[in-house]
C-alpha cells in the first residue's frame, strides 16, 4: 500500500472523494444481471440529467483516447479535419492518420486558440465528413471557442466531435451543440482512471449505422443496441469503476451544474490573480483561458522540478510543462472535487518555498 500520497493538483488523475473511492470495494456483480442493468441504466440517466442533454450517453471501459479513435471510425469514411493547439489535440490528428483517413490539420501555435475563421477557411477549400476539435487543451491551458466553431461545421454539413477530456464536469458545455462529446473519468469528473464517456447525437448515430469498417469495441450502434435491449454493455465493463461513477454522479447532482461551474471559475480566478501578483504570466492567449487548468509561463526561471519535489514533501503535487514546454511552464489543475481552500493552501505553500529560495 502506498502511504502519504500527495494531494493532486495535476490535470489528471485528480482527487477522488473517499465516499466514491470506497464504493469500488463492493462485491462485483455479474455483467448480465438485473443489478447491472439498474446500475448502468441509472448512470446513463444521471449523465443525461446532470448535463441536461437528450444525446445518447455511453460509458466505455477505456481512456478518452479510445473513444476519440472510435469516433473517427464511427463518423468518417475518409475526410477528417482537426483543429489543434497543443499536444493532445495533435494526437487526435495522428489517430486519424493511423486509421488511414485523409486528415488535415488546422494548427494554432502553442498557447493560442483555434479560431472559427481558421476552421471556416479550411472548410471553404474542402468538404469534410467530420471535424474533430478540442475544447480544452490540457498541455497549454487553452479553451477553444467550440460553440462558434460548431456552427461553422454544421453550416458546411460536417459533423463535429469535441474533446472535453479535461473540461467536462468543470466547465459549462452545451452538449446538444455537438454531435459527439468525449470525456475521461480521471479529470474534472473526479473519478479514478479507466472510464470514458461519449455523448452521441441522433445525426452521429445515423452516420455510424451506415459506416463500414468501424471496428467492434467502440461501435456506437452496437453500444446503443445492447443498451436498448438490456441497459447493459456489449462486453464486460469495469464494474467497480461504474460503482464509483454512480456515486460521483450523485455528488455532482447534489452540487448542481451551475454551482459546480461557478466553483471552478472561482478556483481559476484565484490562480490567475496569484500568477499576476507573483510576476509569472499566463501561457494561454488572453480571452481563451481554461476554466479547469492554468498553464503558467515560467517567467521567473524557477526549477519546476525542484518546486514540485518540495511540494511533494508537503503533501501536494502540481504538473511540469508538457513535452517541449517542460520547465518553460508549469500547470495547476483546479478541477474535480478540489475546493477553493485547497487551491489557496497550494499557492501559500508555493510562496513559502519560493520565498525561502529568494525567488521573491
Amino acid at each position: 500500500m502506498i502511504e502519504n500520497t500527495p494531494k493532486l493538483f495535476i490535470p489528471g488523475p485528480t482527487e477522488v472523494d473517499d465516499r466514491v473511492r470506497l464504493m469500488m470495494a463492493q462485491r462485483v456483480i455479474g455483467h448480465r444481471t438485473s443489478e447491472m442493468s439498474d446500475l448502468y441504466g441509472g448512470i446513463v440517466e444521471k449523465l443525461q440529467k446532470f448535463f441536461n442533454t437528450k444525446h445518447y450517453a455511453m460509458v466505455f471501459t477505456s481512456s478518452g483516447s479510445g473513444v476519440m479513435e472510435g469516433t473517427i471510425r464511427n463518423l468518417a469514411e475518409r475526410y477528417v479535419l482537426h483543429g489543434a493547439c497543443g499536444a493532445f489535440s495533435k494526437r487526435w490528428y495522428e489517430m486519424s492518420l493511423a486509421n488511414g483517413k485523409d486528415a488535415d490539420l488546422v494548427w494554432a501555435d502553442w498557447g493560442k486558440a483555434v479560431k472559427p475563421e481558421m476552421i471556416g477557411e479550411a472548410m471553404d477549400k474542402k468538404k469534410y465528413e467530420l471535424l474533430a476539435q478540442i475544447h480544452n487543451e490540457t498541455s497549454t491551458g487553452v479553451r477553444n471557442p467550440t460553440d462558434e466553431i460548431a456552427k461553422i461545421a454544421h453550416e458546411n454539413g460536417t459533423l463535429i466531435a469535441i474533446d472535453t477530456v479535461s473540461s467536462l464536469g468543470g466547465d459549462m458545455i452545451n452538449i446538444d451543440n455537438y454531435d459527439v462529446v468525449i470525456a475521461s473519468s480521471q479529470k474534472a469528473l473526479a473519478l479514478p482512471p479507466g472510464l470514458a464517456v461519449a455523448f452521441v447525437s441522433e445525426d452521429a448515430m445515423e452516420r455510424s449505422k451506415n459506416m463500414q469498417n468501424k471496428g467492434y469495441y467502440f461501435d456506437f450502434v452496437r453500444m446503443l443496441n445492447r443498451f436498448n435491449k438490456s441497459q447493459q454493455h456489449p462486453t464486460t465493463p469495469a464494474v467497480p469503476l461504474l460503482y464509483a461513477m454512480d456515486a460521483q454522479l450523485d455528488l455532482m447532482l447534489k452540487e448542481g451544474l451551475q454551482a459546480r461551474y461557478e466553483r471552478h471559475l472561482k478556483m481559476r480566478d484565484i490562480v490567475h490573480r496569484w500568477v499576476k501578483k507573483r510576476g509569472f504570466e499566463l501561457f494561454a492567449e488572453k480571452g481563451y483561458e481554461s476554466v479547469t487548468v492554468t498553464t503558467v509561463k515560467n517567467t521567473l526561471g524557477i526549477s519546476v522540478k525542484n518546486l514540485n519535489n518540495e511540494l511533494i514533501k508537503r503533501g501536494m503535487m502540481l504538473s511540469n510543462g508538457y513535452g517541449e514546454l517542460k520547465e518553460k511552464t508549469f500547470r495547476i489543475a483546479h478541477m474535480g472535487q478540489i475546493q477553493p481552500g485547497d487551491i489557496l493552501a497550494l499557492l501559500d505553500s508555493i510562496d513559502e518555498i519560493l520565498e525561502a529560495k529568494g525567488v521573491y
